[in-house]
């Protein structure tokens, strides 16, 4: 089992349940110019500074992938933060629209933003299309229509729920395998699953800092059936009720991971070892949230740099071993 990080939540000594990374706009100076070079430049930084996991898996992707990685992940992350970071719902919603225009121009060949313009490469050599970059921007523009309502608790059902992953996390996958222009379908299923689970765990370990941000991602029918009440959300240790409840909702993330492992095996061989990394990440922190006893109230497990540079080391060697035991297999 992981042996996880343990970040405390609200009234314990050290908390900031609410911290979140400069926006990329704050921390990188913006290339004033449309050069493919400082675009790409710049998208390497944002990714490299902002997301510890990027520096771990780009150890164990081709260095030919590399950079499109970063130039999605800048994406993504400007569309997160223009979303996350505006003043009101109101101001989302026309800055998530201003930049809905924008990937509409990049993928009609008029990129006029650093982020775009790299990614304009990056769709010109892999062929990809511009409906997953517009899927996550619908689930930002969900978030914001939850939040113009004040809806706390945001899905009825877990089919809701996973409706909304289907725009907030699975994008991800298939643009990764599309940036091997891998378009299976079973093998896109596989990563859907993956990315499904990944955010539920997500989910699940930020219970408490998504209550304060005024979001519950728990489903209404699972806190009913576990005789749950928001207002328990707030206590700072959770009730036997509500360890149980999040015991119920790890368990289903880990029967997506288990359904979409075979794509570790199956994919692109460039990709193998990154996917089964971020798997064995999302498994690991599905044992962290075990190891507390299921009460994310009261701590945040997350996993540290050696944990992720050793899950990544472990998945670089399984598919080394995959390809002798193939070459082998096949008599060469």
């Amino acid at each position: 089992m992981a042996r996880p990080t343990i970040q405390p939540t609200d009234g314990m000594p050290g908390a900031d349940a609410d911290a979140r990374d400069a926006t990329p706009w704050a921390l990188h100076e913006v290339p004033g110019d449309l050069d493919l070079a400082a675009a790409e430049t710049w998208c390497r930084q944002v990714a490299e500074s902002h997301y510890e996991n990027f520096t771990v898996a780009s150890r164990i992707v081709p260095a030919r992938l590399r950079q499109d990685l970063a130039n999605v992940y800048a994406y993504a992350r400007w569309s997160d933060d223009l979303a996350d970071e505006a003043p009101s719902p109101a101001a989302a919603e026309e800055a998530l629209g201003a930049w809905r225009r924008r990937l509409e121009a990049c993928f009609a060949g008029r990129p006029d933003h650093p982020a775009f313009v790299a990614l304009a490469d990056t769709v010109r050599r892999t062929g990809l299309g511009i409906e997953p970059f517009a899927h996550l921007l619908d689930a930002f523009d969900e978030d914001q229509r939850f939040d113009a309502r004040g809806a706390t608790v945001r899905y009825g059902t877990r089919d809701d729920l996973v409706a909304y992953c289907r725009r907030s996390a699975d994008p991800v996958g298939r643009i990764v395998l599309g940036l091997e222009e891998c378009r299976d379908p079973e093998l896109v299923a596989m990563s859907d699953r993956i990315c499904t689970g990944l955010q539920l765990v997500n989910f699940w370990q930020d219970v408490r800092r998504d209550r304060r941000a005024g979001r519950v991602y728990l489903p209404a029918e699972d806190l009913a059936r576990h005789g749950v009440e928001e207002s328990a959300l707030d206590e700072p240790v959770g009730t036997p009720a509500f360890k149980a409840l999040i015991r119920d909702e790890v368990d289903w993330a880990r029967t997506l991971f288990d359904a979409g492992a075979p794509l570790a095996r199956r994919a692109p061989r460039s990709l193998r070892a990154a996917i089964g990394m971020f798997l064995a990440g999302g498994r690991a922190v599905a044992d962290a949230i075990q190891a507390i006893g299921f009460d994310t109230l009261r701590a945040r497990p997350s996993l540290g740099r050696f944990q992720k540079s050793r899950l990544a080391a472990r998945a670089a060697v399984s598919v080394a071993w995959g390809t002798i035991a193939d070459r082998l297999r096949g008599g060469r």
